[in-house]
């Protein structure tokens, strides 16, 4: 069955890149809504913007969505993420600025109250996007690639310069509660140099020491140091969560992505999308929606956040 949140539940923060305050709430939604974004601080014109693969303006440092109107909704990758891990398949976002808060730089805050809340059946089934081709994209050294699978895994590399981060890879079936346990307390990293040429660009106005991972060769200069050893590379699979959640339905197969980022997986979807052949979408049983992401997820799973 599909699922919604029990009750509407409110965020207020600072958007990373804008600065700007927010107030975001998750409401309720009907089966078959999907996840919807609406601007309440626009009066005039449509303000709902929808989150799909095919909304995304292509930005490098967070996932930005537009619709036919012009109205926008940046930095969505972590909420996302949360809807996606959780189980929630239906949602109405309402915001009140153009950017999501940044809350401590994970998606742990959205989680935590996403199951605090609890989740709502609906009498509806759930659809999946099944793999049926392998496709892919590359761009220089980095690339990404969905292929074929009975159930959803993410398999991640990276590799920085910086010793505080260096070559970092992950693999995990994304069954169940495992984005809970195992990726959704990992926060936003750059280094330090970044946050500089950011700044002198008008961007990272909101990034601080307290929501995000920031680093200087071997140095992690974020109090209390990392969550995870390899947090950097739980990160981008969080993201990877979050931006393949625009399919539109939850993905069987596996996504594998090596130094990839928010415009590469959105590539990687338009890429599948315009493939004949490369997928089809399924009604789950009920032994394909006991693998999905999110499904008998609870809040004792929660890892401890410092």
């Amino acid at each position: 069955m599909q699922n919604t949140i029990k009750t509407s539940i409110s965020f207020t923060g600072t958007g990373l890149h804008s600065g700007k305050p927010a107030t975001l709430v998750i409401k309720p939604a009907p089966a078959g809504h999907g996840v919807k974004f609406l601007r309440v601080d626009i009066a005039l014109g449509d303000a709902v913007v929808p989150a799909r693969w095919d909304a995304v303006e292509q930005t490098q440092l967070c996932t930005k969505i537009l619709n036919a109107s012009g109205v926008s909704v940046s930095t969505i990758e972590h909420i996302m993420a949360a809807l996606a891990g959780c189980g929630i398949h239906n949602a109405l976002v309402e915001i009140d600025g153009p950017e999501v808060p940044i809350l401590d730089g994970s998606a742990e805050p959205f989680v935590r109250k996403i199951l605090e809340t609890g989740l709502r059946k609906l009498e509806e089934p759930i659809w999946a996007l099944k793999i049926l081709r392998e496709v892919s994209v590359k761009r220089g050294d980095a690339w990404a690639r969905l292929s074929p699978a009975d159930e959803m895994k993410i398999d991640f590399s990276i590799d920085f310069t910086d010793e505080a981060i260096g070559r970092q890879h992950k693999t995990l079936n994304m069954a169940n509660g495992s984005f809970v346990r195992e990726l959704c307390d990992s926060r936003t990293f750059c280094r330090q140099s970044d946050v500089d040429a950011m700044r002198e660009q008008g961007l990272a106005l909101g990034g601080t020491l307290e929501n995000a991972v920031v680093v200087e060769g071997d140095k992690v200069l974020s109090p209390g140091g990392l969550r995870h050893e390899d947090e950097a590379v739980r990160h981008k699979m969080l993201d990877a969560l979050g931006d393949l959640a625009l399919a539109g339905a939850p993905i069987l197969g596996i996504y594998t992505g090596s130094r990839a980022g928010h415009a590469m997986t959105n590539a990687l979807l338009r890429e599948l999308f315009d493939t004949e052949g490369a997928y089809c979408f399924v009604r789950c049983t009920p032994g394909i929606a006991a693998r999905l992401p999110g499904a008998g997820v609870h809040l004792g799973e929660l890892p401890e956040v410092a």
